[in-house]
Parts: structure tokens; C-alpha cells; sequence
């Protein structure tokens, strides 16, 4: 990176103790929700390489780093959609004084059959004043799936690459023009459609990062159907868990994939959700699976006639253009399902209009997207960042993605980087987990790689602590592209605190200025806003495009959850510092959720499972630092009366997790606690239960108030049994 632009010098030789100064007649003159970036510091300039390089210390405090800034080069800033403080501020501005203007002037920059009626917004984000009500360009009819394709193809992009597929085994790939793709969208659509998948029918889809996951979305959203993709790293009771709650018409599938050398057997996981789910009173008739050859063969994959379909049969058969299903705004698009602090997991529903204007709209000056960039994020579907940033954010801007099936170390550690010389990847978002578990390895498989198309990196799914930030920095980006820190949720749609990659200067960790439209704000335990430097609850007023609406079938959880904790805000259930120049630092979860890998796992969801082991009598479970994960699970784990201790019923009460939930949740560290920590209300000190699992025993505070409190010392004493 070079060196800061002219404006930059200007400021520090003008002001000495680099703040700028208050009679620069470009200031613009800001009102209150501004407050917290408008006397943002002009620090010492002076990026290229960061120091601290080695400090690969998890968890260190943010203050001691703050002082670094890394500031986009001239070069960069020039040719960017948002390219000065300056410019953000403007738009900003807008985007809070007239959300409705702001809003409607980018959603018309897509088709719409008919037009939005008046008022572009209606919202109540206060319990206390009724319902809970969100919605954006109600009357508008429009189709995601239209704005993603056709109109790509209208406009002469049809022979532009929508998709590169990477395989898991090297030199294995395929790619999809936007021509092609229309086509391909379209023969499943009329497949759906001939099967009785109506507007407004559930689809759920349980496949790996093959092409036809998204092409399944978008051909569910052609029709007006709403798709339910779940992770195919769920186990068959989490995959029943989600039938049974939405009730799908079709469920979608592969046979089998591999996971590196390691062969997954989907389809049998989706067989045994099927029966699980039948017995909770809910039939599936149509299983379409799509035989991923490289897994599995057909004659290998058990098989139900005349319910179970191969996706080859089928599908080609079909024509290759399908007629739009034309929807509300407001009609949903789809449901996401996310892990909840009790055990049920929650039906994420996001709805139509505002969703595309906002996913495209982030996407767009998140990453400083250009037609010429080839963009690659390396989630999966089955996230919302799959949803947002590989399927729908990129194709509404016709851009072009890879898509990749394999692990990202797999045959190497250094298979991300083949990945971006291949394609010639200019933009790659990643999550901090991976950064992470690649610093471990050798820099050498970084560096033995060109990466010269690199231009933009992102993070995303939790914080990336700052001795990552800067080894993605250094190493990876070679101290030239910024790094979009974003920070968002499978709930919000989108971005919605993330660096402007050519406007502000950055700081290692930190997640900058809120995006266009949101009002963030950090609030005590009473929910008064707090200003200035300060830390507390993260919370949102007033509506943005992205949001969801409802929790599916649920509205008084999603009320509960989101609106009750602090009335007329949308509570992010995250904890956030902002520092002395109005940058937000997030810092994690302060409920029961523990952010694994960026998977937000509920400690309920896991306990339930222990639980469910017939040795075990209870069980309670908390999040730890991890060094690759960034959090960990810790469970302590009481045995029923007479079982004694061993290694074999350890492994045996992780399998249980395994098997009910997924790998990605089972515990990293199993803890025998004869007895657990209680109120003599009985519930479950969990403070005390976090400072034993992160071994901070001169910190565990007031221990009287328990019933017993005896068995703090015995959970130490077995802390390395």
C-alpha cells in the first residue's frame, strides 16, 4: 500500500495532535447520529507492512492495538465507489435523514413489473407500541431470480462466466455462463412446478457447494417458492428438526460428497431425517438427488422408488425457459435457520424487494466490486453468507464467482492460493477460522503462490482478533489490499458495520463505521444509548431493507429474542466497544450462543444432546477461546449416579453431539463435574462455569450466593482429569 493521500499529510501538518481541524470549511457539518464519526482522527499515515507481524496472541486487548491504521492508497481510493471519509459521510448522512429517497433511488435501479406504492417503508420496532412490523417496498412486484438472470443476459452479459466450480480433487472444474445458467435455473423450475411445487411452498436443500445449490435457489425463487437450505454438515435429527417445521413439498440432494479423501454419504442422512420426520407427522413424496459422481456412483446409493428421483433422469429433460412468478415485495424468499439460545432452532424468514436491494447494494461498495473483478467467498450455502455474498449479492451485480466444493486445505494448505492464481481471484472473503488454521502452517504455502489478482479481502462470521488481521494483511494481501472486516448476521441479511475499502482508514480488528442506512448504537444494561468511547450492547434503530421480518411460525419469539431485551431497538445480541474515533470494535456473543468457526451454535441445542446419552444426568456448556475457531465448546458434564469416569464414555458423549447436531458442534473439551454451580434457585452460574473452562480462577468472584458451594473447589480440583 502506499503511502496516505495529500488530504492525509494535509491534516497532521495542520494539526498536530491529529484531529481534524473544526474550521476546515469541507467538514461537513453533521447532525446527531453522526456523532460518532464526525471528529474521526486522522492518524499517522504510513501503511505497507504492519508491525507486530509474530504477536500471534489470541485474545489480546483491542486498546493496546488501536493506534495502528492502515490507509488505502491513492491509487485505490481514486478509482473507488466510496473514496473519502468525505463521500461516506455524505451518503450516510442521506441514507439516515431520507431512508426512504436513499433506498428508492438504488432499488430503482432494478426491474420491477410494478412499482413500490407509498410509503416506501412502514416499521415498528417497539413492543411497547404493538406489533413488531418491517417492511420495504410493500406493492412492488418483482422477482429475485429475474433481476439475478435475465436481466444479465438482456443487457449482454449472457456470455460473461457467472460461475467457476473448483472441485475437490485438483484439476477437477466446470463453469456456467449467465446463458447457461438461466437455462439450467429454468429446466429445474419447470421440474418443481410439474411436481406441485406451488408459490409460496417450501423446498428443502441439503447439498454441498456443487453449482446446483444455487441454481436450486434460484429456481425456487423463479417460482416463488421459498427455499430452506440446510447445511450438509447437519445431522440427520437437525435436518428432521427443519422438515418438520416447514414442511416441504421436495426435498433436494446429492448422494454423497467428499470432504477431502473422506466420502460423506448425504443421501443416507437425508433418508434417515425423512423416516424421523414422517414419525413427527410429516411425509416428504419427492427426494430429488443429483448424483455427484466424483463421491459416489448410482448402484452404490440405496433407494426409494417412487419417492426418490436422480436428478440426471430428470431435469434435462425439461425445457429451458420458464415464466416468472412475479412477487410482492414482502412475499418471503426464503428461510434460514439459525441456532437459538433454547433448543429449537429459529426459522430465519427474509422476504423478497428489500432484501435483493440491500444484499446487492452491500455487495456492491462492501467489496468496491467492479464488472472486471472475479470474486470468491469461500462459505458455504447453507450460511447466510452463502445466500447473500455467493448467490445473490454477486449475480444481482453480474459478477463473477468461484465456487468451491473441497476443504481449504485440502491436498494442502496452500489449495486457496492455487485457487486465486486459477481464477485470477481480485476479491476473496473468507472467515477468520480459516486465516487462522492457515497461519498455523508455514508462510511458505502463502508465498510460493503469485496472488498479484488480489485487490480486496473480507472476513467475516465473527471478529478477527488483530495479530490475524495483520497476517492476512502482510501475508496474504501483501500489505497492499484492505481488508472488509464485516460485521452482520444471518438475521440482518447484510452487512451492516464493515469497512468502505477506498473511504476510511483501517484499524486491525475493527469493523469501522456502520453501512448505509443503519443506525447503530451501543446501549447499558437499561438500554440508554451510551456515547462516545464506551462499551455494551450492540443494538440497531430503525429499520433497513435487509432485515427479516419473522421468525417462521413464531412472531412472539422473534419479538422476544430481538425487540424485548431493549423496546424500540433491534437487539444484535453482541457486545461492542467503540473506541475514541468512533470506530466499532465487536466482541462477541453476551448470550448463550457460541460462535464456532462463524456457526452460531446455542449452548441448549448442545446440552440437550449430551443430555440425551443415557450416562449422562446434566450437562451445561460454554464457549472458550480457541485458537483456530475462535470459540471453542467446553461442556461439564455430570454422569448419572454410579458411572464412573473414562476415556471411552468421553468420545462416546461427544459422538452423541455428532450425531444430533453436527461435527462442527461437538465439544472441544469434556469436563466431569460432579455436581455444577446453582443459585438455590437452581440455576446454572454459568460466569463461574466460563472463568473454570478459561482457568481465570483468581476471577471467579462471589461464590456464597450458591447453594452448594463446595463444588466450585471439586470442578478445579477435576479440571485436568
Amino acid at each position: 500500500m502506499e503511502s496516505s493521500t495529500p488530504d492525509h499529510a494535509d491534516h497532521h501538518a495542520a494539526n498536530n495532535n491529529n484531529k481534524k481541524p473544526r474550521n476546515n470549511p469541507n467538514l461537513i457539518t453533521t447532525s446527531d447520529h453522526l456523532r460518532h464519526v464526525e471528529s474521526m482522527a486522522t492518524m499517522p499515515s504510513g501503511a505497507g507492512n504492519i508491525s507486530h507481524l509474530n504477536a500471534v496472541i489470541l485474545g489480546e486487548s483491542l486498546a493496546s492495538e488501536e493506534n495502528d491504521l492502515v490507509f488505502p492508497s491513492d491509487h485505490f481510493s481514486r478509482q473507488a465507489h466510496v473514496s473519502s471519509p468525505q463521500q461516506y459521510l455524505e451518503m450516510y448522512k442521506r441514507s439516515i435523514e431520507d431512508p426512504a429517497g436513499f433506498w428508492s433511488d438504488i432499488a430503482a435501479t432494478f426491474f420491477w413489473k410494478q412499482k413500490w406504492g407509498q410509503p416506501v417503508y412502514s416499521e415498528n420496532l417497539d413492543v411497547r407500541k404493538g406489533d413488531i412490523r418491517i417492511e420495504w417496498f410493500k406493492g412492488g412486484i418483482t422477482n429475485i431470480c429475474y433481476n439475478c438472470l435475465d436481466t444479465n443476459v438482456e443487457a449482454g452479459l449472457g456470455d460473461k462466466i457467472a460461475f467457476y466450480w473448483e472441485g475437490s480433487e485438483l484439476g477437477v472444474d466446470a463453469t456456467l455462463t449467465y446463458t447457461q445458467l438461466l437455462k439450467n435455473v429454468c429446466q429445474l423450475a419447470n421440474y418443481l412446478k410439474d411436481v406441485g411445487v406451488k408459490k409460496g411452498d417450501a423446498v428443502v436443500v441439503y447439498l454441498p457447494m456443487l453449482m446446483e445449490l444455487p441454481i436450486t435457489m434460484l429456481a425456487c425463487a423463479r417460482i416463488g417458492a421459498v427455499h430452506s437450505v440446510v447445511f450438509a454438515g447437519f445431522s440427520a435429527e437437525s435436518l428432521a428438526q427443519r422438515i418438520v417445521d416447514c414442511k416441504p413439498k421436495v426435498v433436494i440432494t446429492c448422494n454423497a460428497v467428499k470432504r477431502g479423501s473422506k466420502v460423506i454419504h448425504l443421501k443416507d442422512i437425508v433418508d434417515a431425517a425423512l423416516i424421523e420426520s414422517s414419525q413427527s407427522g410429516v411425509s416428504v413424496d419427492v427426494c430429488l438427488t443429483y448424483e455427484n459422481q466424483s463421491a459416489m456412483k448410482r448402484e452404490s446409493t440405496k433407494w426409494l422408488e417412487g419417492r426418490d428421483v436422480w436428478w440426471q433422469d430428470v431435469i434435462p429433460k425439461y425445457p429451458t425457459t420458464c415464466a416468472v412468478e412475479w412477487v410482492d415485495a414482502e412475499d418471503p424468499l426464503f428461510l434460514l435457520y439459525t441456532s437459538g439460545s433454547t433448543g429449537k432452532p429459529k426459522g430465519v424468514l427474509h422476504t423478497t424487494g428489500g432484501y435483493m436491494v440491500y444484499a446487492a447494494t452491500t455487495f456492491k461498495y462492501a467489496f468496491d466490486y467492479n464488472s472486471s473483478d472475479i470474486y470468491w467467498c469461500t462459505a458455504d450455502c447453507g450460511w447466510i453468507t452463502g445466500h447473500s455474498y455467493v448467490t445473490y449479492g454477486p449475480l444481482l451485480n453480474g459478477a463473477t464467482a468461484v465456487l468451491y466444493e473441497g476443504a481449504p486445505n485440502y491436498p494442502d494448505p496452500g489449495r486457496c492460493w492455487d485457487v486465486v492464481d486459477k481464477y485470477k481471484v481480485t476479491i476473496f472473503y473468507t472467515a477468520p477460522t480459516l486465516v487462522r488454521s492457515l497461519m498455523r502452517d508455514s508462510d511458505e504455502y502463502v508465498t510460493r503462490y503469485s496472488r498479484k489478482s488480489l485487490r480486496v479481502l473480507g472476513s467475516v462470521g465473527e471478529p478477527i482478533n488483530p495479530s490475524a488481521w495483520r497476517w492476512f494483511f502482510n501475508v496474504v494481501g501483501d500489505s497492499k489490499c484492505p481488508i472488509s472486516d464485516t460485521w452482520w448476521q444471518t438475521e440482518t441479511g447484510g452487512f451492516m458495520i464493515t469497512p468502505l475499502p477506498g473511504a476510511w482508514p483501517q484499524k486491525p480488528g475493527s469493523a469501522t463505521f456502520p453501512f448505509f442506512g443503519v443506525q447503530a448504537v451501543i446501549v447499558d444494561e437499561k438500554g440508554v444509548e451510551i456515547e462516545g468511547e464506551c462499551s455494551g450492547y450492540l443494538c440497531v434503530k430503525c429499520s433497513w431493507p435487509g432485515a427479516f421480518r419473522t421468525l417462521y411460525g413464531d412472531h412472539e419469539r422473534y419479538e422476544t429474542t430481538y425487540f424485548k431485551p431493549f423496546p424500540g431497538y433491534y437487539f444484535s445480541g453482541d457486545g461492542c466497544s467503540r473506541d475514541k474515533d468512533g470506530y466499532h470494535w465487536l466482541t462477541g456473543r453476551v448470550d448463550d450462543v457460541i460462535n464456532v468457526s462463524g456457526h452460531r451454535i446455542g449452548t441448549a441445542e448442545v446440552e440437550s444432546a449430551l443430555v440425551s446419552h443415557p450416562q449422562c444426568a446434566e450437562g451445561a456448556v460454554v464457549g472458550v477461546e480457541h485458537e483456530v475457531k475462535g470459540q471453542g465448546i467446553y461442556a461439564f458434564v455430570t454422569l448419572v449416579e454410579g458411572v464412573p469416569y473414562s476415556e471411552e464414555l468421553r468420545k462416546s458423549l461427544v459422538l452423541a453431539v455428532r450425531k444430533q447436531i453436527g461435527a462442527f458442534a461437538a465439544p472441544d473439551r469434556i469436563h466431569w463435574a460432579p455436581g455444577l454451580p446453582k443459585t438455590r434457585s437452581g440455576k446454572i452460574m454459568r460466569r463461574i462455569l466460563r472463568k473454570i473452562a478459561s482457568r481465570q480462577l483468581d476471577e471467579l468472584g462471589d461464590t456464597s450466593t450458591l447453594a452448594e458451594p463446595n463444588v466450585v473447589d471439586q470442578l478445579i480440583a477435576l479440571a485436568d482429569v
